[in-house]
């Protein structure tokens, strides 16, 4: 060959290794080759020089809700925030305002209009509804659900249901047959309604009643639950957020007797505590499982060090700030937003601790490409996979959510946090979607995205 497409130089930051002085070349959106430029520097018909910048593949977002409130985000908005904060894929969670995601039908209406709007690729959980238990599984996989999202918490029975242990033992059963992976929200329903109930009742309504009543033990009965039942029915077991340093040593006990287990950190839990930011912020950091104390955060940097975390999403989603600014924090809304900030405060976290940066390419592409089975065609800067990529330079930075419109939301969490690093470029497939301050990709560029065997 007698030179290449395209030619990104820069730092570049592998799964497994680095190469300070490397780039990666590119024809017809695919990574065509990667290596050093001591090595020599391939020709190509366009050359772009990021040196002194990390390059490293974009990020696969594991935990999205672009849909929870009506008339908020939608992937129009929620798709642009990720092209701008390095995430080449989101995958939707199946709880959208007024319509549970849970049958052939809504599944590929939300498919079809959502591939109307996104700026990047994504992927769709589905759910299934209490009453109807196993009998939309089949269909729903057929029309190309990435996995299966369960609660063992109800927070509405009709858009965010419990799914008892029984029903779903039944469902891992059935979904194990297809090798997909089912994510479980982790609280233990009985516990934490309780404690509401209580705290209530004693009027104990500010910002550290929401951590007394969903505790770390509630969390970690359920993930001992959800992992369980994926021993029972060979099932890939995954919890979705994991707030506690003990949650990610029970996901490592199965791991080792041989089960495939996996655990999944947000990146509030990495960047926020307790102490220092939630009895600041009140209802705008309210999450759940909540934000836990300065001790547990460090403790959660440490299992990622060690490659004990398997996935870091963000868990995003934009309340109107109308329901999440309420004194009693049982008022407010859970959730946050993230997406802009994914890569980034994970890069200056990692770095402030000294924690490889080739650890960040496995837990935000490498290993959420594996878990959901896409890594035939994403999750690293490998030949023949998308060319999916993410320049990051060192550029210190006050974050504010409304500067430069790119957001739905004009709040964040990270509101007057110093950032030190930006993004400075999105590619997806070869185009960037994001570059120099600007977004590239138009509403439709972005495409669906689903394990081999069901994809269109």
């Amino acid at each position: 060959m007698s030179g290449y497409q395209q030619l990104i130089l820069g730092h570049i930051v592998l799964p497994f290794k680095e190469i300070a002085n490397g780039y990666v070349a590119i024809n017809n959106g695919k990574v065509a080759r990667v290596g050093a430029c001591e090595a020599g520097v391939p020709e190509a018909k366009e050359i772009i020089d990021f040196s002194g910048s990390y390059i490293l593949p974009a990020a696969i977002d594991a935990q999205v809700h672009s849909r929870s409130q009506k008339g908020q985000e939608d992937f129009i908005w929620s798709t642009q925030s990720a092209a701008v904060g390095g995430v080449g894929t989101i995958v939707d969670m199946p709880y959208d305002a007024g319509c549970l995601i849970c049958n052939k039908e809504r599944f590929t209406a939300k498919k079809e209009s959502a591939a109307e709007q996104a700026r990047v690729d994504f992927a769709l959980y589905a759910t299934v509804h209490p009453e109807e238990g196993t009998e939309k599984i089949d269909e729903l996989i057929k029309a190309g659900a990435i996995g299966f999202k369960f609660s063992t918490f109800g927070t509405d029975p009709e858009r965010f249901p419990r799914i008892s242990p029984r029903l779903m033992h039944d469902c891992m059963a059935q979904i194990a047959n297809y090798d997909l992976v089912v994510g479980v929200h982790n609280e233990d329903d009985e516990t934490v309604k309780s404690l509401i109930a209580e705290c209530k009742a004693k009027q104990y309504t500010d910002y550290t009643a929401h951590s007394a009543s969903r505790p770390i033990y509630a969390e970690n009965l359920a993930v001992q639950q959800i992992y369980e039942l994926g021993a029972e029915t060979g099932c890939r077991a995954h919890v979705v957020h994991c707030s506690n340093s003990r949650g990610y040593d029970i996901c490592n006990s199965f791991q080792k007797q041989g089960f495939d287990t996996t655990i999944e950190a947000c990146l509030h839990y990495l960047v926020l505590s307790e102490d220092e930011d939630v009895s600041r912020l009140g209802g705008r950091a309210k999450v759940n499982p909540p934000i836990r104390n300065s001790q547990e955060r460090e403790a959660l940097w440490r299992h990622l060090a060690n490659g004990n975390v398997t996935v870091v999403s963000t868990d995003h989603v934009s309340w109107s700030l109308d329901k999440k600014q309420h004194s009693n924090i049982f008022d407010n809304a859970s959730g946050a937003t993230g997406l802009g900030l994914l890569v980034t405060l994970l890069v200056d976290g990692a770095i402030k601790r000294n924690v490889s940066l080739t650890r960040l390419a496995q837990v935000l592409a490498y290993n959420p490409a594996r878990l959901f089975r896409i890594s035939h065609v994403k999750g690293a800067l490998e030949v023949g996979k998308d060319a999916d990529l993410v320049v990051v330079r060192k550029d210190p930075y006050i974050y504010s959510a409304k500067e430069g419109g790119y957001h739905f939301s004009d709040w964040s969490p990270y509101d007057g946090m110093k950032i030190d690093h930006q993004v400075t470029a999105t590619m997806v497939r070869g185009q960037w979607v994001y570059k120099d301050g600007k977004v590239l990709a138009e509403p439709g560029y972005g495409q669906f995205v689903s394990p081999p065997a069901f994809e269109d």
